[in-house]
């Protein structure tokens, strides 16, 4: 893998996050409603006098390509803008919230893998077997639940039938102050419904398609000649099939991780989960357009990087693309 591919990759990268910048500007200015109204009615109304304040104070009355103009040139030094509601820098509201985010997401994305490929590569040992159809209707059921309904069902369960984990929240009030190891195990135990219901959905695509995987290698030529040779079952599965049946899994996990971060919104609007997706969620009803675009900003960002790490990771397990 040579230097220049990964300089055209980071090349293409900061040119596609540009343009995401600036579609999400657009997108975001052009939506009806006047934030300066938003603006006015958390101090309890205003006049004309002082919206048109609120407009020239916020640049809101500038015309939309000197907005552009210089909302790009910030964005280019770093800085994401000051929040309307919550009246801090965005950048500020953002570092605030991405730790619970990555911590659910990458929670969630590691629990899907390993669950789905382990219950894949178990459903491919005996393709007709009860194991195989168990996968395939939990993998339909898994991806045609909206995430959103798992969540409100497994908080129906876990707070009124049996009331076992925490349903909302990161952390508890009155462990705050508890050492680092109590701390860390207080959150870890709030962390299993929303890191759960994220990955259910998830977990059923990787399910099936390392199933799918697993049974086309698992007819390739050099397993039978493995299997000719005596290897244990187990070491055929998971040393020599799963290698190269994990290739695909790995290209879809980089796809997936965008949306695993929208579907991160909803998850932790139902638990009350304090992340990024909470934050544009508020943003969102309070037509707060900075702290929006700037959360839109991080996940594009997040999801370029995400791409660029999985096409490297793709071609340095793959010989044949790294001689390409």
């Amino acid at each position: 893998m040579s230097l220049s591919f990964i300089l055209r990759r980071l090349g293409y990268g900061v040119l596609l996050i540009f343009g995401v910048v600036v579609l999400n500007f657009l997108l975001i200015r052009l939506a009806p409603g006047d934030p300066a109204v938003v603006i006015a009615g958390e101090m309890g109304g205003a006049t004309e006098e002082i919206l048109d304040r609120i407009r020239e104070d916020y640049g809101l009355n500038q015309p939309l390509t000197t907005q552009l103009a210089i909302y790009v040139g910030n964005v280019l030094q770093g800085d994401l803008g000051q929040s309307f509601f919550f009246n801090q820098p965005v950048s500020r509201l953002i570092a605030q919230r991405i730790g619970p985010t990555i911590l659910l997401v990458l929670t969630a994305q590691v629990l899907s893998i390993l669950l789905g490929v382990f219950l894949g590569v178990i459903a491919s040992r005996k393709p007709n077997g009860p194991a195989s159809a168990f996968v395939s209707i939990f993998a339909t059921i898994g991806y045609a639940v909206p995430v959103f309904w798992t969540g409100i069902m497994l908080i129906i369960l876990f707070a009124s039938v049996v009331p076992i984990f925490p349903i909302e929240g990161i952390q508890s009030v009155r462990l705050r102050d508890a050492p680092l190891l109590v701390r860390g195990l207080d959150i870890a135990h709030h962390l299993v419904l929303p890191a759960f219901t994220l990955a259910v959905v998830y977990l059923a695509q990787y399910a099936r398609l390392s199933r799918a995987s697993m049974l086309d290698v698992l007819g390739s030529d050099y397993i039978r000649t493995a299997r000719a040779k005596g290897g244990s079952e187990r070491a055929i599965l998971f040393k020599h099939a799963l290698r190269n049946a994990a290739l695909p899994i790995l290209t879809i996990a980089g796809m997936q991780f965008g949306n695993l971060i929208s579907g991160a919104l909803l998850v932790e609007t139902v638990f009350n989960w304090p992340g990024i997706g909470r934050l544009a969620f508020d943003s969102i009803l309070r037509r707060d357009y900075p702290t929006i675009m700037g959360v839109l900003f991080f996940a594009s960002a997040a999801v370029v990087v995400a791409n660029i790490l999985t096409d490297l990771s793709y071609r340095w397990a793959d010989p044949r693309l790294r001689e390409q």
